[in-house]
């Protein structure tokens, strides 16, 4: 195995010396080492948010032109991210690919997932500095506070 200013070489790929993953390209390695150094080239000129790739950026633009080129066929409505659209359209198809492992209720995101979860385990990660309360979920904290907080001024 050869070695280049600290990144291995091996038939043409290129590997992090901090998490192993590996690049066919050494210009892809160096920008994927940006995640592990901390290092945040690229800025928003409307909000100064910081990025550590390019499309990143790209893609957060959109938050302030409004843009929403994905369209869902079905019902119209639109996305500024590809992905985003992919997980509506299981409205449409019915799909739910996370299963919980102990009640089999399935579920069309896995982060939902993960939250149901809770139900089994008995966690309640979010609680009321007011009255103590703990919720399962952050969105019930929320909608807790707009009635607690007006009970106990």
């Amino acid at each position: 195995m050869k070695q280049h200013q600290g990144i291995h070489t091996a038939e043409c790929t290129y590997r992090c010396d901090v998490c192993n993953r590996t690049f066919s390209d050494i210009s892809n390695l160096k920008r994927h080492q940006r995640v592990h150094n901390g290092e945040r080239p690229y800025c928003c000129d409307v909000c100064n948010k910081t990025f550590s790739k390019k499309g990143n950026l790209k893609l957060h633009q959109r938050v302030h032109t409004g843009e929403r080129p994905y369209r869902c066929d079905v019902c119209n409505i639109t996305f500024s991210e590809k992905g985003t659209l992919k997980l509506h359209q299981r409205v449409h198809t019915g799909e739910r690919p996370f299963r919980c492992d102990v009640c089999n209720k399935t579920f069309i995101h896995k982060s939902s997932l993960m939250v149901h979860r809770r139900v089994h385990t008995g966690e309640l990660p979010y609680h009321c500095d007011v009255c103590s309360k703990t919720f399962i979920r952050n969105y019930d904290l929320k909608r807790h506070l707009l009635s607690c907080c007006k009970q106990h001024p």
